[in-house]
């Protein structure tokens, strides 16, 4: 089998490329490589759940699977008085996370490697955010979904992109058994934005 984007340590070979674009009106530069999800740009996916994710400013952020660092640095942007905690398998998307936060002047993150969120000790945001590493299976996705639950403030949301034929309408269906409450809240060329909230006991 090859080895995808969801490996701890890509053997690919490196091959660094730039990608300047403009997300949520703020113009950044990304450092991508190979052994990366979507290095040649930022994936369409990622684009909708930027332009649709609901930030407040002081925020306590997770943006898990965050690759080289689009949705995370996006939503630090967003939120200058709270914090970003950025995390992923692939030692190689979190050391360009890192670099791509300093290049891109954002100090509010804090980036590290992490199976999951088994690395997060029980530490708790107020929103969450994922795209999550489909090709991992559909274990692994609906784990992150359980994690999530579990690593939420009351009152706190998770929000996901997911394509419609990848799996959303299951994906929908295991996040409304653990939250209840969840919403369809965007849907463009077959991504759908799915925002589940942590009810108030």
């Amino acid at each position: 089998m090859s080895q995808h984007y969801y490996s701890q340590q890509p053997e690919a070979s490196h091959n660094r490329r730039t990608i300047s674009t403009v997300l949520r009106g703020k113009s950044l530069r990304f450092t991508s490589d190979a052994g990366v999800f979507s290095k040649g740009d930022i994936d369409y996916g990622s684009r909708v759940l930027i332009e649709a994710m609901d930030i407040p400013e002081g925020s306590a952020v997770l943006d898990v699977g965050c690759g080289y660092g689009p949705i995370g640095i996006t939503a630090a942007h967003l939120a200058p008085k709270g914090h970003v905690t950025m995390i992923d398998i692939n030692n190689r998307a979190v050391e360009l996370a890192r670099e791509n936060s300093l290049q891109n002047g954002i100090r509010n993150v804090t980036v590290m490697q992490s199976d999951m969120l088994g690395a997060l000790n029980g530490k708790k945001f107020d929103v969450i955010l994922t795209n999550p590493p489909i090709r991992a299976g559909k274990a692994v996705v609906h784990g992150i979904f359980e994690q999530a639950y579990d690593h939420l403030n009351e009152g706190g949301t998770l929000w996901i992109v997911i394509q419609k034929k990848q799996g959303a309408p299951s994906a929908a269906v295991k996040l409304e058994s653990l939250f209840g409450s969840v919403e369809e809240v965007g849907r463009d060329k077959g991504y759908r934005i799915i925002k589940a909230k942590k009810q108030n006991k």
